[in-house]
C-alpha cells in the first residue's frame, strides 16, 4: 500500500535531484472554458517528463550493482533512467519497442545508456529486460509497478499543493498508472483525481471493470507514453481504495489538446502528456460549477516539426 507518508519521505529523498516546475494559473474564458485551470508543467522536469521522480527514489532507496540499472520503457521511463544513470555515474541498459519516438531513442542515448530495441508493444520490451536483468544482476527500475518508483512520482502532487491555492479536482494521464498511484497516494481522497486515458489504451477503465488488472490492445497516437498492456497492480489498490474517477478519450481529443497547448501556450507537450486536458477540452469531463482544476501535463518528449501537422 503507497501512502502519503511515503510520497513526503520520497520528497525528501529525492530533492535537489528534481526541478521543482512551474505551474501556470490560467483565468476563466481560457481555450472557451468558464471555469480557471492550474496547469502542472511537469513537462520541464529532467529528461522531459514526470518519470525522474520515481527512478531517482528507486535507485537512491536501494544499492546499484556494479551491473548498474536496466529498465524497460516505451521512451520516457527509459530516458528518465538514463539521466540517473548519468547524474550518478551509474551503466544503464534500456529496452524500448519498436513503437519508441525517435525523439525519446535519441534522448536516451544522449544520456549514454545502452539501448535495445525489441518487439513491437512495450509488453514484449518488458520480457526481454526481465531476461537481461537475470543474467546481469543489473537493478530493475521498472516503469510503474514499483513502490518506490510510485512514491516518487506522487511528489509532483506534494509540490503542486505547495505550489498552487487549493485543488478540488485533479486531471491526469495514464498508461500503467504509476503517475496516477502516486498522486492519489498523496492527495489519498482529499482531492478528486479524475484518471484520464486514450481509447486506444483503457488499462486503468477495464481494470476497474473487472475488479483487477487485465491486459488491454494498445494503440493509439499516445501509445510510445501511455502504452502499457494492464495497468500495474499498485496504482489499481490507490485508486480503488481513494475513489479515482476514470474517463476515456479519443485520439482525436488527444490531437487537438496537443495542438491547443502549443497555440495557444507555446507549450511543447507530447500527445500523452497533452491527454488529461483532452478530457476538459472534449468535453469528455466536466467539472461541477465552481470547483477548482489542476490539470497535469506530463510530458514533452516530442520532436517539434510535430507541432505544425
Amino acid at each position: 500500500m503507497i501512502t502519503a507518508a511515503d510520497v513526503s519521505q520520497a520528497h525528501l529523498r529525492i530533492r535537489g535531484r528534481i526541478r521543482r516546475t512551474p505551474v501556470v494559473e490560467l483565468p476563466p474564458g481560457t481555450f472557451g472554458l468558464p471555469a480557471p485551470l492550474s496547469l502542472k508543467l511537469e513537462l520541464l522536469q529532467h529528461a522531459g517528463s514526470f518519470k525522474p521522480r520515481g527512478a531517482f527514489n528507486r535507485v537512491l532507496s536501494s544499492r546499484a550493482p556494479a551491473a548498474g540499472l536496466i529498465a524497460a520503457s516505451g521512451g520516457n521511463h527509459g530516458a528518465a533512467v538514463a539521466h540517473v544513470g548519468r547524474a550518478l555515474s551509474l551503466p544503464t541498459e534500456i529496452f524500448v519497442p519498436e513503437i519508441a519516438a525517435p525523439a525519446k531513442v535519441a534522448r536516451i542515448r544522449a544520456d549514454g545508456a545502452r539501448v535495445e530495441v525489441v518487439g513491437k508493444t512495450y509488453a514484449e520490451a518488458l520480457q526481454a529486460s526481465t531476461r537481461r536483468a537475470a543474467e546481469t544482476g543489473a537493478l530493475v527500475v521498472h516503469a510503474y509497478d514499483q513502490p518506490e518508483v510510485v512514491a516518487g512520482q506522487g511528489t509532483v502532487a506534494l509540490e503542486w499543493s505547495e505550489q498552487a491555492p487549493p485543488l478540488d479536482v485533479v486531471l491526469v494521464a495514464v498508461g500503467g498508472g504509476g503517475l496516477l498511484g502516486g498522486v492519489a497516494a498523496w492527495f489519498d481522497g482529499r482531492v478528486r483525481v479524475v484518471a484520464v486515458e486514450p481509447e486506444g489504451c483503457p488499462t486503468l477503465h477495464r481494470a476497474l471493470q473487472a475488479g483487477r488488472p487485465v491486459d488491454v490492445e494498445v494503440g493509439g497516437i499516445a501509445a510510445d507514453s501511455l502504452g502499457a498492456r494492464r495497468i500495474g497492480e499498485l496504482a489499481l489498490e490507490v485508486a480503488r481504495r481513494t475513489g479515482v474517477e476514470s474517463v476515456l478519450v479519443s485520439d482525436q481529443a488527444i490531437r487537438e489538446a496537443w495542438r491547443t497547448l502549443w497555440r495557444e501556450l507555446r507549450v511543447a507537450a507530447e500527445p500523452g502528456g497533452a491527454a488529461a486536458l483532452a478530457a476538459i477540452l472534449s468535453g469528455a469531463w466536466r467539472a461541477r460549477p465552481g470547483e477548482r482544476v489542476g490539470v497535469l501535463v506530463c510530458g514533452g518528449n516530442v520532436d517539434p516539426a510535430l507541432l505544425g501537422a
